[in-house]
């Protein structure tokens, strides 16, 4: 079990890094921030199409590179590390996943390649307000192949062409597929996270499609969100180091009563503490990333643990991050609040910490009763 990249995926993290970091620095993100009009970065979408990203787990036969999970993984922690203001996670981490893993032969055909395209944009339709969604709470119903009911929050719901849903169909739960071309309304939300895109769905007789089985819907959901979380965790340790870099760089170059600020104990130990969260959520993120490549059974603890950790690290790095900054740390100009935004926007996307601590502690019984 070797818990680091071969030199060809060292070699395509490194590639990815060199253009995101030609291609996406903050100002990209700041114009995405500050235009209430724009809800990610078209450009830069079609620049990660064009360079194969959106296809690299996809299979060949589909229009994708064909290259693995762990290749999107080091792709993901690049798209981490500068916050891009694009779909990436909605569309290949969740809504090509779940096309790969239950959708039909016509699904997988006729999507697929529109995904590695960059023609489709995903989204992810589970919640209906508050609180953990539940098969007794859940409205949403499907009917002679027609979608009902109101979803909210959908991350990237106001710019998806395609949504996963999960619904009841004659009383059982089940995830369906979506065009949103017709038969849905779209209402724009406000989020702490204005770079990523949010939206309150009301689905008025849309054309739907059931991905897997009848009453397959929350078991395929959960298996949907654990190569999902995987991934995620990527995304968050990418953001995690970055935003220890930029405490890292600047108490080194700013004084405090004659003396770089990294000279003090205080400092120390917090970029000190940055440092092991980050280290631990690496660990944890490695172990999902072999999990997901290799489709092992332990793959929703290795998932969960990837989840959680890397939920704290990033959240912590982004925290401290501006407390390290002092002052200049909470205003605008400073980069750092992107880094907390998209730290908390990252660890509700796909179910609070709180939902994956318990979720780890299930697989971890029902491990030990086995």
């Amino acid at each position: 079990m070797n818990f680091d990249y071969t030199d060809d995926q060292k070699f395509l993290k490194n590639e990815a890094r060199k253009f995101l970091e030609a291609n996406c620095p903050t100002s990209r993100v700041r114009k995405v921030l500050d235009d209430d009009g724009k809800a990610y970065d078209e450009a830069l979408w079609t620049a990660v199409a064009e360079q194969g990203w959106l296809g690299a787990a996809i299979p060949e036969e589909h229009g994708g590179l064909g290259l693995g999970h762990i290749e999107l993984c080091a792709i993901a922690e690049e798209l981490g590390r500068v916050v891009a203001p694009i779909p990436f996670a909605s569309t290949v981490y969740f809504l090509a996943e779940a096309l790969m893993l239950a959708g039909s032969d016509a699904q997988k055909a006729a999507l697929l390649p529109k995904i590695a395209a960059g023609e489709v944009i995903g989204c992810v339709a589970s919640s209906e307000g508050p609180g953990v969604i539940t098969a007794g709470a859940l409205q949403a119903s499907v009917s002679g192949g027609r979608l009902s009911g109101v979803k909210l929050p959908v991350t990237d719901g106001d710019i998806a062409t395609h949504a996963l849903v999960l619904a009841k169909e004659n009383g059982q739960p089940g995830l369906f597929l979506v065009d949103l071309s017709a038969g849905v309304t779209r209402e724009s939300l406000k989020t702490l996270d204005p770079t990523r895109d949010a939206a309150r769905l009301t689905f008025e007789g849309a054309a739907a499609e059931r991905l897997g089985g009848a009453g397959e819907g929350f078991a395929l959901l959960e298996q949907v969100s654990d190569r999902a979380a995987v991934l995620l965790a990527f995304e968050q340790t990418g953001g995690a180091d970055r935003a220890l870099e930029m405490a890292k760089a600047y108490a080194l170059e700013r004084y405090a009563f004659g003396r770089v600020i990294a000279s003090y104990q205080a400092i120390k130990h917090k970029l000190a503490d940055m440092y092991v969260k980050n280290e631990l959520a690496r660990s944890n993120a490695y172990y999902g990333a072999w999990a997901l490549n290799t489709n092992a059974p332990e793959l929703p603890v290795a998932a969960s643990a990837a989840r959680i950790a890397a939920s704290e690290a990033f959240w912590f790095a982004a925290k401290e991050n501006i407390q390290t900054h002092g002052g200049i740390g909470f205003t605008w100009d400073v980069d750092a609040h992107l880094y907390y935004r998209r730290s908390r926007q990252l660890a509700l996307v796909a179910g609070a910490p709180r939902v994956w601590k318990e979720r780890l502690v299930s697989h971890l019984e029902r491990r030990n009763a086995a």
